[in-house]
């Protein structure tokens, strides 16, 4: 937990510091003088003053600031300059409307060109990725329940979905991407049974959790073991990596789904083994000889990890030339961001907001969830892993500045043109009140999103 912790703050930190020096930049390049540029928060625990601008490292490793000359007069300004005094030159409000909304829209912009140059250096470099096949199991099937969108479109459990909306699905992942992001449209998709292309549609339900669309089904995984996990339930049955689990407690065992819907059955059975604890007759392939165990899962908790991996798609991107490389960085860029804009629609379809909306506590804890995944996996895994989620939420921190609310750059954008538009300063009662307002809204939705990520804490 702890090393989670210290990897997201670290790379929240990065991302918000490359905001900041967006601002940073663009100021001094508008001629706006900075009293103070701040990595981290609170009092300095080193400070230089170069030039005219102090440069400090705050003592809360987690992002910085940029303090612009006279960016805290604005009212002082403002009545000097209805007064038709003219502002201290270098101050932040004695710059041109179309100046200050330049050096506001610079932070977003830098999140931008920060998560396309880190996707362009992932893909040039390639990178393993780790997913699953595109052969689905029904949900109804493991967890019964009423029938799913999967179930009322003619989805079968073996079938292969390879394209939807006409675009390919060769992996679970392409499937789970446009399904999600597609709630409550008719999709139309192609799927291959008995070698067999079938023309079906389906229309995903929107899971008012996270506001993503979902079909009602499951990877299909052939029950091959990977990896043993030493210590676990399958080293303890004797069971090894490469073993294909043919059978348990006398039935077929198609996928690993089918092993996990069992476990479900078995854990409402009493078991001569103790409380909590399964039991599960395992017949298993190994080196073409058929082989059996016991495997004993669970405990007092009830939980069911059986200590083993099943084997994954596995497969690594090729490296791109530079100029490639960028390329796809700025797609990548440009996709996830759309994605991103589209999806907060979502917000407004009756989702449930503590569930769906992540505060800097849930951010900071999924960066560093990222990373660690990735380096129990490699070295390399890991740096891959927290850069492209440090991208994406880059990319978000983007897309959360330019929202249109007080305060935030896109309202002071938005503030500013309108300033540059009337050709003359706003009154500073309207200006004192819509910051005031600004606070207000802001302060009310870190609360709320502060609150989620403490729920979301205390169900993991």
């Amino acid at each position: 937990m702890l090393i989670k912790i210290i990897l997201g703050l670290i790379g929240l930190g990065i991302v918000v510091f490359v905001h900041e020096l967006g601002h940073f930049l663009a100021a001094r390049m508008m001629g706006i003088g900075v009293d103070a540029f701040s990595i981290g928060w609170g009092k300095p625990i080193l400070k230089k003053k170069i030039g005219e601008v102090e440069y400090r490292l705050g003592i809360f490793p987690l992002g910085g600031y940029c303090k612009m000359k006279g960016d805290a007069d604005y009212e002082t300004v403002y009545k000097n300059s209805m007064e038709g005094k003219k502002a201290e030159e270098g101050t932040y409000y004695a710059a041109s409307p179309m100046r200050r909304a330049f050096t506001c829209l610079a932070g977003p912009l830098f999140n931008l060109i920060f998560a396309a140059l880190v996707l362009s250096v992932i893909w040039g470099r390639g990178f393993e990725v780790n997913t699953l096949g595109n052969r689905i199991v029904l949900a109804s099937e493991i967890v019964g329940g009423s029938a799913n969108p999967a179930d009322e479109a003619g989805l079968k459990t073996g079938d292969r979905i390879v394209s939807i909306m006409g675009r390919p699905t060769e992996t679970f992942h392409d499937i789970q991407e446009i399904i999600a992001l597609n709630p409550g449209t008719e999709l139309p998709i192609l799927v291959e049974r008995d070698g067999e292309i079938l023309e079906l549609s389906v229309t995903p339900l929107m899971d008012r959790s996270t506001g993503a669309g979902r079909i009602g089904i499951y990877f299909w995984t052939d029950p091959l073991i990977e990896r043993i996990v030493q210590g676990g339930a399958a080293e303890a049955a004797g069971l090894q990596s490469g073993d294909m689990i043919s059978r348990v407690n006398g039935s077929e065992l198609p996928h690993t789904m089918a092993l996990y819907r069992m476990m479900e059955d078995r854990l409402l059975e009493e078991s001569a083994f103790g409380e909590g604890v399964m039991a599960f007759d395992i017949e298993f392939i190994r080196e073409g000889q058929v082989l059996e165990t016991t495997l004993l899962a669970g405990g007092e908790d009830g939980g069911g990890d059986l200590g083993l991996a099943w084997e994954a798609v596995r497969y690594h991107t090729p490296r791109l030339s530079f100029a490639g490389a960028i390329v796809k960085g700025a797609q990548e860029t440009w996709r996830t961001f759309t994605i991103s804009v589209r999806s907060l629609s979502l917000l407004f379809k009756g989702i449930d907001l503590t569930s769906a909306v992540s505060g800097p506590v849930r951010i900071t804890y999924m960066v560093g969830e990222a990373a660690t995944q990735g380096f129990n996996q490699s070295f390399g895994s890991g740096i891959s892993s927290m850069a492209s989620f440090l991208a994406l939420i880059s990319i978000a921190l983007c897309i959360m500045n330019l929202l249109p609310l007080p305060i935030l750059d896109g309202g002071m954008i938005l503030l500013f043109l309108f300033e540059g538009l009337r050709r003359k300063p706003l009154h500073p009662r309207f200006v004192s009140v819509f910051q005031a307002a600004g606070v207000l809204i802001i302060a009310s939705l870190m609360i709320f999103a502060i609150f989620g990520d403490i729920l979301y804490l205390a169900n993991r």
